[in-house]
């Protein structure tokens, strides 16, 4: 097998733990894969970014500025937001390079394992949807692949207006942009928002917004990476 990012042959090690039970093929290889950080240390409680406060200032700040009650508990995410991570990511988001998903198979569903394992089994994972035009642009939903990788129902009831991409505006303009979310069919099950990254956490709690607002009792979110 072929590192999905590099193509470099990937050796499987051998070991008497290897021959007795065989292990799961790597997507990466050892070089491409040390490039990529997890997270680890303290976070915020909240959003997952590395800060010596139980809640960070990007979380104090967006309480500060709205008014409503957070609809979203937490998120946790994976990866941080460096060099190789966000080439990695252009390349599979806006080149259409599906297979590359592949890679964050096992570290993404070991993440659920250990931050979620306490949900009840009739949990779901709604992937944060695209809009037509966006799922016309690029041909899949990256967070849909996401959901996949978790063993959870995966329910698509959500949808999404087109607007201008999130990239280009201020944080001010995403925390008071208008909700493009709205729900196909209601849910009272918990739910895992499964998206690829969270920048300021806007796009992750107007989803949980109209969860709430339509019977869901509880959201929280995975995400890949924390930008």
């Amino acid at each position: 097998m072929n590192c999905l990012w590099c193509d470099t042959t990937i050796i499987p090690e051998v070991s008497w733990k290897t021959i007795i039970r065989l292990s799961k093929p790597k997507h990466l290889c050892s070089s491409c894969a040390g490039q990529l950080t997890i997270l680890k240390g303290k976070r915020c409680r909240k959003c997952s970014r590395l800060s010596d406060e139980d809640v960070c200032p990007d979380c104090k700040w967006w309480a500060y500025h709205t008014s409503q009650e957070d609809p979203l508990i937490c998120n946790y995410a994976v990866f941080s937001y460096n060099d190789t991570m966000q080439e990695i990511v252009s390349r599979w988001k806006y080149r259409g390079d599906y297979c590359l998903g592949k890679a964050f198979q096992d570290d993404y569903r070991r993440a659920f394992e250990q931050k979620f394992s306490f949900l009840p089994k009739e949990t779901v994972v709604v992937p944060i949807p695209l809009s037509d035009e966006r799922m016309d642009e690029r041909g899949f939903n990256q967070s849909r692949m996401l959901a996949d990788f978790l063993p959870l129902k995966t329910a698509e009831i959500l949808s999404r207006r087109h607007s201008e991409k999130q990239s280009k505006r201020t944080r001010r303009q995403r925390v008071s942009a208008a909700n493009p979310f709205h729900m196909t069919e209601n849910i009272n099950n918990p739910v895992i928002l499964a998206d690829d990254i969270y920048t300021t956490g806007t796009t992750l709690r107007h989803a949980a917004a109209v969860l709430k607002k339509y019977g869901c009792p509880a959201v929280y979110a995975l995400t890949l990476i924390r930008g």
